[in-house]
């Protein structure tokens, strides 16, 4: 159809880890970029690129920021 674009809806994927109602980090790949949101509240989206999303995990597995819960 002229002048309508068709757009794939976004796959979301939660870590098999996840928690069945909720209350997780879900992920989707979309447009070349990495975007992220809350389970629990789904209209927040944040959009980032595989490199930097990268970083923040590992900093997050050796314990980068394990003093900002304390």
């Amino acid at each position: 159809m002229k002048g309508r674009s068709v757009t794939t809806p976004i796959a979301w994927q939660k870590s098999s880890f996840s928690e069945t109602h909720g209350a997780c980090v879900e992920l989707a790949a979309a447009d070349g970029a990495i975007r992220l949101r809350e389970s629990d509240d789904p209209h927040i989206v944040i959009t980032t690129t595989p490199r930097p999303l990268g970083t923040l995990i590992r900093g997050i597995k050796t314990g980068e920021f394990d003093h900002l819960g304390a």
